[in-house]
């Protein structure tokens, strides 16, 4: 977050743009996952959606995969330190990259073996399909959604919610609810989403019950929700429902507050159900 100052009213996309204004009311909400969405705005807010540069966006989001910020933000800072340059396209620098130094370089972000091959072989992609970056930035912003979604899906080591991350951070688009771990449990955890759903499933309920401009504002907040209230082994809820702010809407499902119990939604009775 920068210094300047919150916006008076929470908006999706905040008081300079970036996304599609959306006001938070969950008295006029017309889902459940919509008014857990508009709760969630009276917690947090989040000023921008889009404008992140594609190509770094996407490395930002490979190294970030299993792992946490703290990890993998060092990781990418100092990958942009050592490859960035001014006169050399990005994607070119990472391509002609020795992988065992670019290991080094993003080794606090873990899995930095796999990483680096997968942002070497996706530069070399960029540079094959698009020519540079820029090239590469303008499809994501300009082309149709679903194109570029699926686009980025055939690239190894690209999975939705990475793709979904970069349409949602560097095109900004409406309609874009990344699912990751914390996401995926939660609206489960709450009973919004079927116990028993992958994350796609769990993605395209609330991509249906949540408005296009608060599904950006959605999966950050709900993220933050996840880190400060809903944990998965710990949640706040199991010793003191007043402590969650969201315990009125949630379901509990997979946690039993008299036994002290925290399983995955999935591994409840009703888990082995067929996800809708």
């Amino acid at each position: 977050m920068s210094d300047d100052q919150e916006p008076a009213v929470n908006i999706s996309g905040g008081v300079e743009g970036g996304g599609v204004a959306a006001e938070f009311d969950p008295a006029t909400a017309d889902t459940r996952a919509e008014e857990v969405v508009d709760r969630l705005g009276e917690l947090y807010w989040e000023k921008t959606y889009g404008g992140q540069d594609a190509f770094t966006c996407l490395v930002r989001t490979i190294l970030s995969q299993n792992t946490s910020d703290k990890a993998s933000q060092p990781a990418h800072d100092a990958l942009i330190e050592r490859y960035n340059d001014d006169d050399v396209d990005l994607a070119e620098s990472l391509a002609d990259a020795d992988r065992s130094t670019l290991a080094e370089t993003i080794s606090s972000a873990g899995l930095y073996n796999q990483k680096s091959e997968i942002i070497i072989d996706t530069a070399e992609w960029v540079k094959a399909e698009f020519g540079s970056v820029t090239e590469f930035d303008a499809f994501v912003k300009d082309a149709d959604p679903e194109t570029v979604r699926e686009t980025l899906l055939e690239v190894r080591g690209v999975g939705p919610k990475t793709a979904d991350c970069v349409l949602l951070f560097a095109g900004g688009r409406g309609g874009v609810f990344p699912v990751d771990t914390h996401v995926h449990r939660i609206y489960r955890r709450m009973g919004i989403a079927p116990s028993a759903a992958d994350h796609e499933a769990v993605r395209a309920v609330l991509e249906r019950d949540v408005p296009a401009a608060k599904c950006g504002f959605g999966h950050t907040a709900t993220i933050q929700f996840g880190r400060e209230y809903c944990s998965a082994r710990k949640p706040a809820c199991l010793e003191d429902p007043e402590a969650c702010p969201m315990a009125d809407v949630c379901e509990q499902v997979g946690v039993y507050p008299e036994t002290g119990e925290v399983v995955d939604p999935a591994d409840t009775p009703d888990g082995d159900e067929t996800a809708d």
